[in-house]
C-alpha cells in the first residue's frame, strides 16, 4: 500500500498574489462574486468614474454600449484621466491608475482636492476591471493630445501612445470584454444596463445617460435623464391622484462617527410622498444605490416614525390605549427616494450596496424629523390625509394579523393527525410561532437530534436515504411516495399545484405549522444530495415557503479540535485555521466530525439546535427566476446543459470528488 504522502508546512508555504493576480485569481475580494453579479459590479467600477466627473461639473452626457460579443465600452466627456509622468510618484500616472490597486486621484476629497462627493473613492475600479479583462482599450483627450493604452490579462501591450488631438472635447472611453477566465459568466443583460443608467440619471440630476445596444448592424439607443432629479422621479412613480404632492427636502450636517474620528461633511436629500396606491424605498449614497440600505434605512424608519407619531398624538387621532404606529404603516404609503453624499463613507464592503457611518445615520434621523415636523405644520391639509392613511394601514395590519392568529390557533387541533405519520416525533408546543420542524438525515440522525433537541418546541422528521428528484419525477410518481407525502402531512400548509393526493389539501401559508422548516443532513456529499433533493421538493411543490423565508439548513460543524479537555468547533477550513493559530504551540488533536447519527445528544444541542449558538441559512431566493434555472439545470432533464456546465465549472469542486 502506497503512503500517503506527508504535508510540510513551513517557512516555504507563504506566497503572495502579484500584479493583476491579486484580482483575476481571486475576483471575488475585490467585485463580492466571481459571477455574474461581480462581473456586472466591475462594470459599475469603470461608470463610476465617469460619473464623478460629471458630477464635478465636466461633461453631461456619459454614453455606455453593448455589444454583441459582451464586450463593453464607457465613454465621458470629462477632464480626461491623467496619464503624464507623475514625479511625486516617480511613476507614470496610467501606471497608477491602471496598474496599482488602492491609487487615485480621490482619497483627499475632505480636503478641497478634485472631488468633494466621489461615488470611485477606494482606487480600486479601473485597475481592477482592467486586471480582470480580456483586454482593455483606453482612449484620453486632454491636453490637446491624445493617448491611447491597451491591456490584455492585466498586461500592457505597446505602452503608451501619444499624438495630437482628433477633437476639441476632452474625456476618456473604455473599451474592455471581460475574462471567463476570471468570471464564470460575462453575459451581463440588457436589462441590468438599462436599470443601472435609469437609476444613475435619478441621483445626477440633469446628467444624461445613453444606453446604447448592439444588434447586428445598428444600435438600440435609448437617453436616460431627470432634469430635478430624485423629485422628478418621485413624481413619475408616485403618479396622479396622491395623496400628498411631492417634496423635495434637503440640509448639509457635519460630523464624525466616533470622538477620536476624523470630522467630514454629508450633503442630505430626499424626496417624497405619500400615496394609497403605491409605494417605494430606494436609498442612493455618492450615487451608489444602496440596495441593502444600512445607515439610510434606519434613520428612515427612525425618523418617519417619530415625526408620524408626534403628529397623531398632536392632531389626537389615536384611540384609547391604541398601539402606536410601526414604519410598516408608513411604508405601505410612503414614496420616499434619499440621494445623500459625504466626504467620508464607510461602505459595507467594495459592491457598496450598505453603508454603516453611525454620524450619517444620526444626521439623517435628525433631518427627517426636523423637516417633516415643517411639513406637517406647513401642509396640514396634507399632513391630516397622510396620518389617515397610515392609521387605516395600522389598523388593517392589526386585524388581519388577529384574524392569521385566530385561523393557526384553530388548526392547533387538527395538528394530532401528524402524530400518525410514522417516525414524526412532534414537540409540546401549539403554538406556530414557536414551533421548529428539523428534516434529518435517516434514523440514526433521527435518534441524536430527538435526545439533543428542546421537546417544547422542536419536531423532528426522518427522511430515508435519497427522496425522488421532484423535477424528474411526474406528480403521480411524486404522490405515491410515502416519504414525500408524510413530509407535506407534517407541514400541514397543502401543495402549490392541481393535481396532488387525496389527502393533500390546496396550499395555505395559514395552515403551515412551523415557523422554522430546517434541513439538517450531514457535512458530506451524500448529505449535500439530500438537502439538494428535499430543497428540489419544497421549490416545485411548495416554493412560497422558500420565497416568504420559512427554510433554513442548519449548518454541521466539519471539524472537532480538543486541547486540555476542551472542544471546539469549526464550520469551515478557515475556521480550523483560525483557531489551531490561536492554540499556538498547545498539544490538540483534529478530528472530522462525525456523521449526525454518531453526535452526542450534547453535542447536537450545541452546535445545531440550540438557537443561542447554532449556525442557521436561510434560504431566501432573491432572484427567483435564477433558483429555478439552477434547479433545472442541476436536477431537471436538460442533460447536455448540465453536461457542458460540470465540463466548465467541475475542476472547483475535484476535492469534493471520491477520487482513489
Amino acid at each position: 500500500m502506497a503512503k500517503a504522502k506527508k504535508e510540510i508546512y513551513g517557512n516555504e508555504s507563504i506566497s503572495q498574489l502579484k500584479g493583476a493576480d491579486r484580482v483575476r485569481k481571486r475576483p471575488g475580494v475585490i467585485f463580492g462574486s466571481d459571477g455574474l453579479e461581480g462581473c456586472e459590479h466591475s462594470v459599475f467600477e469603470i461608470l463610476s468614474n465617469s460619473i464623478d466627473e460629471a458630477r464635478a461639473g465636466y461633461g453631461d452626457i456619459i454614453t455606455v454600449t453593448r455589444f454583441e460579443d459582451r464586450s463593453i465600452q464607457v465613454e465621458d466627456f470629462g477632464r480626461g484621466c491623467p496619464v503624464d509622468f507623475n514625479p511625486a510618484e516617480n511613476r507614470y500616472n496610467w501606471e497608477l491608475v491602471y496598474c496599482e490597486l488602492y491609487a487615485g486621484g480621490k482619497y483627499g476629497n475632505d480636503e478641497g482636492e478634485s472631488y468633494e462627493y466621489s461615488l470611485g473613492l477606494n482606487g480600486l475600479g479601473a485597475c481592477a476591471t482592467q486586471y480582470s479583462s480580456e483586454y482593455m482599450d483606453v482612449t484620453v483627450w486632454r491636453d490637446g493630445s491624445r493617448y491611447d493604452l491597451r491591456f490584455e490579462k492585466g498586461e500592457i501591450v505597446g505602452g503608451l501612445k501619444k499624438a495630437p488631438a482628433d477633437r476639441k472635447k476632452t474625456g476618456t472611453t473604455h473599451r474592455w470584454k471581460p475574462d471567463l477566465e476570471v468570471f464564470t459568466d460575462i453575459d451581463i443583460p440588457e436589462a441590468w444596463f438599462r436599470e443601472t443608467l435609469r437609476r444613475q440619471a435619478v441621483v445626477n440630476a440633469g446628467v444624461t445617460f445613453r444606453l446604447r445596444i448592439q444588434h447586428g448592424s445598428r444600435f438600440e439607443t435609448t437617453d436616460y435623464v431627470y432634469e430635478n432629479g430624485i423629485l422628478d422621479y418621485v413624481t413619475e412613480t408616485a403618479g396622479e391622484n396622491t395623496l400628498t404632492a411631492p417634496v423635495f427636502i434637503e440640509a448639509e450636517r457635519r460630523g464624525r462617527d466616533r470622538e477620536d474620528k476624523q470630522e467630514y461633511k454629508v450633503r442630505l436629500s430626499a424626496a417624497f410622498c405619500f400615496s394609497n396606491r403605491v409605494n417605494l424605498l430606494e436609498y442612493y449614497h455618492n450615487s451608489s444605490w444602496l440596495e441593502h440600505g444600512g445607515a439610510p434605512d434606519k434613520a428612515a424608519r427612525q425618523g418617519f416614525v417619530y415625526a408620524i407619531d408626534a403628529y397623531i398624538k398632536k392632531i389626537g387621532k389615536y384611540q384609547k390605549n391604541e398601539s402606536k404606529i410601526s414604519f410598516q404603516d408608513v411604508q405601505d404609503c410612503l414614496v420616499l427616494v434619499t440621494n445623500c453624499f459625504s466626504t467620508q463613507t464607510s461602505y459595507e464592503n467594495q459592491t457598496k450596496k450598505s453603508i454603516t457611518n453611525r454620524f450619517i445615520q444620526e444626521a439623517m434621523n435628525d433631518f427627517f424629523r426636523e423637516k417633516l415636523e415643517i411639513w406637517c405644520i406647513e401642509h396640514k391639509a396634507e399632513a391630516d390625509r397622510m396620518a389617515e392613511q397610515v392609521l387605516i394601514n395600522k389598523r388593517s395590519r392589526e386585524q388581519a394579523e388577529r384574524q392569521r392568529l385566530n385561523i393557526k390557533k384553530k388548526l392547533t387541533g387538527s395538528m394530532d393527525i401528524v402524530s400518525r405519520v410514522e417516525k414524526f416525533v412532534d414537540c409540546r408546543s401549539r403554538d406556530p410561532e414557536r414551533r421548529e420542524l428539523y428534516i434529518v438525515e435517516g434514523d440514526s440522525a433521527l435518534g441524536s437530534c430527538k435526545m439533543g433537541r428542546d421537546a417544547e418546541f422542536q419536531g423532528i422528521m426522518p427522511v430515508r436515504g435519497k427522496i425522488l428528484n421532484c423535477l424528474k419525477a411526474d406528480y403521480t410518481r411524486i404522490f405515491k411516495s410515502d416519504i414525500i407525502t408524510d413530509l407535506l402531512k407534517v407541514l400541514g400548509c397543502g401543495v402549490e399545484v392541481a393535481k396532488h393526493g387525496k389527502d393533500l389539501n390546496n396550499f395555505d401559508l395559514a395552515n403551515l405549522r412551523w415557523n422554522k422548516v430546517v434541513i439538517c443532513t450531514d457535512a458530506d456529499v451524500d448529505g449535500f444530495q439530500i438537502r439538494t433533493l428535499i430543497l428540489t421538493m419544497l421549490w416545485r411543490l411548495t416554493p412560497t415557503l422558500i420565497k416568504e423565508g420559512y427554510v433554513y439548513i442548519a449548518e454541521s460543524p466539519l471539524y472537532e479540535i480538543t486541547c486540555r479537555e476542551k472542544t471546539w468547533y469549526a464550520y469551515s477550513d478557515g475556521e480550523k485555521n483560525k483557531i489551531v493559530e490561536e492554540l499556538g504551540k498547545a498539544k490538540f488533536t483534529v478530528n472530522r466530525s462525525k456523521g449526525l447519527g454518531e453526535n452526542s445528544a450534547e453535542m447536537m444541542w450545541l452546535t445545531t439546535m440550540n438557537p443561542e449558538t447554532r449556525r442557521l441559512i436561510r434560504v431566501l431566493p432573491e432572484d427567483a427566476e435564477r433558483t429555478a434555472y439552477y434547479f433545472d439545470l442541476f436536477e431537471g432533464n436538460d442533460l447536455e446543459g448540465r453536461k457542458a456546465h460540470i465540463a466548465r465549472e467541475g475542476y472547483k469542486y475535484l476535492e469534493l470528488a471520491d477520487i482513489s
